[in-house]
């Protein structure tokens, strides 16, 4: 729209054109008065620090989900950027309670060890008890070791607490701080990645206490319900996912050697209903009944529902084969899975998934079945795509997957989907192999040095808040 002639003729200076340094000086900021810089200043390692709360880390004894890959990660892009990081999490009892990470700014408190020693099958043995020791004793452990010698330091503290474990302890520890007047040097912050857990959470305390945040919309949409509008910051994977890997790359090539022959289908998932196991499982013995040579490698948990897969597994009239392996060696792991492989129709794997293992069989596998009826994120998603690999995902928290673009995004829980998906990317494989490219490119917007340069943003709002 063009401006009244009037005012226009009350904007002109004179009737010269100003000179380039004029326009220049007449423009410039005023140095004495930065408004960004007085009323929000940037969150640095030089005023701020971290702690995060979490049952789950990154010692084996408490990596039961995608919770402590989560955490480990998260952790590791923080110190990694220079903040001083304060992990507490239920770790292996074996291990000492206090470890600095060599080189980086990032410390482990392993918690409630004296409890672990008598509970050694992992982090959820002894649940009760280590969640009453965890909220006994962390709050005041924080006000008197975390909070006042980082206040007398001039720093703020973000608390990042995860899970519902972890609710009531946030809680306490925000109630803590403000009788001991430090809550305004605080920010503090609640995620939640699953619904898990929801009946235990007093949410209105948790809402009145700390910013609730969660990992997608979704998840924003469903905690409606529980009377919470959480801020969403999603999950991320490490940019090493990203790198070449010479020793992901010779298992790729040994696994596609032993694999040429054989439709391969995984699925990486707990033994959970929501993760549709059972409809995977029906799919492959559809595609089995059509005359290919599936094989479906599958990694689960320790949960009940495991039972339930394998019995329709057999009664599908599958073959299924446990592997399992003492070995930490990752060529004699992929070998030991390879050879099992013979004559089997399912690889049921016992041993624990290490980086390059996956990321070789996520690339070789025909398609990954991460086929969730109801994801609040899908973590193995991105890690799926970041290794070239061609994932199927469903449709609710998996924001990343846009339709055969960069992923399968299925609809139905029916077994015939994948199945009419999987037979028309074997009869169209440039389009299989253009969904793979676009999945890797997906995936480099989702690390976590990217997630953590967003968290920082929303923290800086809260911060402000604060102030």
């Amino acid at each position: 729209m063009l401006a009244n002639s009037a005012l226009l003729d009350s904007l002109k200076m004179d009737d010269q054109p100003l000179s380039t340094a004029s326009r220049a000086e007449s423009v410039a900021p005023s140095p004495l008065f930065n408004p960004a810089q007085e009323f929000l200043p940037a969150l640095t390692p030089e005023n701020t620090e971290f702690v995060v709360l979490s049952f789950e880390g990154p010692d084996a004894y408490c990596r039961a989900g995608g919770l402590g890959v989560r955490i480990t990660e998260l952790t590791r892009t923080i110190a990694a950027h220079g903040f001083d990081t304060h992990l507490y999490f239920i770790g292996d009892p074996s291990f000492p309670a206090y470890e600095q990470v060599e080189g980086t700014p990032l410390h482990y408190h392993r918690w409630s060890q004296w409890i672990s020693r008598h509970h050694p099958s992992g982090v959820y043995d002894g649940e009760v008890a280590k969640l009453q020791d965890y909220r006994s004793s962390i709050p005041q452990h924080l006000v008197n070791e975390r909070v006042i010698p980082a206040v007398k330091r001039g720093r703020r503290v973000i608390i990042l607490s995860e899970e519902w474990h972890t609710a009531s302890t946030a809680c306490d520890v925000s109630d803590a701080l403000h009788a001991a007047g430090l809550r305004e040097h605080c920010v503090m912050v609640w995620n939640a990645n699953n619904t898990l857990g929801f009946e235990n959470v007093d949410f209105e305390r948790l809402r009145f206490t700390q910013t609730v945040c969660t990992v997608s919309r979704w998840m924003k949409n469903v905690m409606w319900a529980w009377g919470v509008n959480p801020i969403s910051i999603p999950n991320g994977i490490p940019a090493r996912r990203l790198d070449p890997s010479t020793l992901a790359d010779e298992l790729a090539g040994m696994a596609q050697s032993y694999l040429k022959d054989r439709l391969t289908l995984g699925k990486v998932a707990r033994f959970d209903p929501d993760k549709r196991w059972l409809m995977a499982v029906d799919a492959v013995a559809g595609l089995k009944q059509m005359g290919l040579p599936v094989l479906f490698i599958a990694k689960g948990g320790m949960e009940a529902h495991g039972h339930d897969v394998i019995q329709r597994v057999l009664a599908a009239g599958l073959k299924v084969r446990d592997v399992r392996s003492d070995s930490r060696d990752p060529r004699t792991l992929m070998r030991t899975l390879l050879q099992a492989a013979q004559g089997a129709d399912m690889l049921n794997i016992q041993f624990y998934l290490t980086e390059d293992i996956s990321r070789a069989l996520f690339s070789v596998a025909d398609a990954m079945l991460q086929n969730s009826g109801r994801e609040p994120f899908g973590l193995v998603g991105l890690e799926v795509m970041a290794a070239g690999g061609l994932v199927f995902t469903g449709s609710t928290g998996e924001e990343y997957a846009r339709a055969w673009e960069n992923a399968i995004v299925l609809d139905t829980d029916d077994p015939r989907e994948i199945e009419a998906t999987v037979l028309s990317l074997l009869s169209r494989p440039k389009d299989a192999e253009r969904i793979r490219k676009k999945g890797i490119e997906t995936a480099r917007e989702y690390t976590w040095d990217q997630i953590f340069d967003l968290m920082l943003r929303r923290l800086q709002y809260l911060a402000l808040g604060r102030s």
